[in-house]
């Protein structure tokens, strides 16, 4: 018997008045967080949701985040964390593939407005039957007509709930990835799933109960904020400083004035920290206090690991794993030497090996293979995609996509991507998914998507694009269209319109020719 709820509630009746979440002025102890989730809970068992339905979530890195995402499991739900940059006809595409009943919207901003391409989706898809806008100022009305807010349907609602007890096994979130190909899949997670995960990253990060404080800059609708630091936070009673938008000065802002003790990013947030390191901060305060630097996502180039250990004299422990590993499958163990680069060991109860194609394991020292993984932190399945389930896992062992060699001391180390994914400013990017919208323009015959690199993010989305005959367009005006459609950090920013696409004999399209 087990809910994942249960990390709030225990940290909540131990630590009551212990700081949970900062932002800004706003400062909400562990007791009020947990009082706020029963209310959510509450609120969506009044509306008819049963436990194993799915209800969505969109907001950033605010305290309703959290609040929400508990409350639904509290009631029994499972949770569908959505990127909050996805438009309106991709969030449709999510609500629908998982069946969601209800769904949780922030308002978001002149620039980016969530709630209204939330409530766009929300009215086109049948199944919700129910659409909560999370207005920054839970007292508002309801800027977008027709929309029900969170703060009204919450009022009067009570603080105090018994949380629907579940089994290990049941579902406890869905998150979506494209896996290296195709529409985007349902990655189930049960509570053991999570659970498990969240306690043996405390095992490896030393976490102290009521003594720790994050930096919360990792979105959380991604299952490595959401587990490393989210759960694992809240299941020690650490005080989570949240960010909504990463903005290094901000962050080092915080290490100065705070007792900032935890510290996980991905690279791009890492180098753009050492950046703000100027002369006018005081970077010995922010080492004395900062313990632990995490870095996941993409692999940290040796330089940024060397300056941080130099500046701020702490070691940052590489992490690897996807949506489907819950996330964390190998890390870098304190308590054994660092290799620069490597992603570490597998964690414990977690089983690694590299195989072939054909699922023959590799055995060769220094050898390349694609990394499979088994044991506690595997994913059920795909939600609703039995086939793609089945390519996926296999015996228990999970394929992951991703080519890997291990030295002679067990460490693993990255060294390709099996598939054309690319990860910009860690985010996965899947080229099939940002092709088939190209090709949904009036102008656009082929579409070929690679990733080039770039200097902070990584690696830039770029199209190669071929025009149907007598159409015409400029690369600057399919750049605004791409920015129209997908979500910010999925659309090209660079599109060449060429004559041909370098192809094999069969016909399919050589992306390694393509210029990077």
């Amino acid at each position: 018997m087990l809910n994942l709820s249960f990390l709030l509630e225990d940290s909540a009746r131990n630590y009551p008045d212990r700081d949970a979440l900062v932002l800004g002025p706003t400062r909400l102890t562990y007791a009020q967080v947990n009082g706020a989730a029963n209310q959510v809970a509450n609120l969506l068992v009044e509306r008819g949701i049963q436990p194993g339905d799915k209800v969505a979530l969109s907001c950033p890195n605010l305290p309703y985040f959290p609040i929400v995402y508990y409350g639904i499991l509290k009631a029994g739900g499972v949770v569908v964390p959505l990127n909050v940059l996805l438009k309106d006809r991709e969030i449709a595409f999510h609500l629908e593939e998982a069946d969601v009943k209800a769904y949780f919207c922030f308002q978001g901003t002149p620039d980016l407005p969530m709630g209204e391409e939330g409530f766009k989706a929300a009215q086109a898809v049948d199944g919700v039957e129910s659409f909560f806008l999370i207005t920054a100022d839970p007292a508002a009305p309801s800027p977008i007509e027709g929309a029900e807010t969170m703060g009204s349907a919450l009022a009067g609602k009570s603080p105090v709930f018994d949380s629907v007890v579940r089994e290990a096994s049941d579902t406890a979130v869905i998150l979506f990835t494209s896996g290296t190909t195709g529409k985007p899949k349902g990655a189930e997670l049960s509570h053991a799933n999570t659970t498990m995960n969240v306690v043996t990253s405390n095992r490896l990060f030393n976490s102290r109960p009521a003594a720790d404080s994050h930096i919360l800059c990792l979105p959380l609708f991604h299952t490595f904020g959401a587990t490393v630091q989210m759960h694992a936070g809240f299941s020690m009673a650490a005080t989570l400083y949240l960010v909504p938008r990463f903005d290094a000065a901000q962050v080092v802002q915080l290490m100065e004035t705070e007792e900032i003790t935890f510290f996980a990013g991905v690279p791009t947030m890492w180098w753009g920290l050492l950046q703000a390191l100027t002369d006018e901060v005081d970077v010995d305060r922010i080492a004395k206090n900062l313990r632990m630097g995490v870095s996941g996502g993409a692999a940290l180039p040796v330089e940024i690991i060397k300056e941080t250990k130099e500046r701020l004299h702490v070691q940052i422990l590489e992490g690897y794993g996807l949506s489907e590993t819950s996330p964390v499958a190998t890390f870098g163990d304190p308590s054994k030497p660092n290799k620069p680069g490597s992603i570490g060991t597998p964690i414990w109860g977690i089983e690694v090996k590299l195989i072939n194609d054909d699922w023959s394991e590799v055995t060769e020292v220094g050898a390349v293979g694609e990394i499979a993984i088994k044991g506690h932190n595997i994913m059920k399945r795909y939600y609703g995609r039995p086939e793609a389930t089945a390519e996926a896992i296999k015996d228990g062992w999970f394929r992951s996509g991703d080519l890997a060699r291990k030295d002679e001391d067990g460490y693993y180390f990255i060294v390709d991507r099996s598939k054309d994914m690319i990860i910009r400013g860690g985010f996965n990017v899947y080229p099939r998914e940002i092709e088939e919208v190209l090709l949904s323009h009036p102008a656009i015959s082929l579409a070929a998507v690679i990733g080039v690199p770039h200097d902070s993010h990584g690696e830039e989305v770029k199209a190669f694009v071929i025009l149907k005959p007598g159409a015409s367009a400029t690369p600057e005006e399919l750049v605004a269209w791409g920015k129209e459609q997908m979500a910010a950090y999925k659309y090209p920013r660079v599109v060449e319109i060429v004559e041909s696409l370098p192809m094999t004999a069969t016909g399919k399209i050589l992306k390694r020719e393509l210029p990077r």
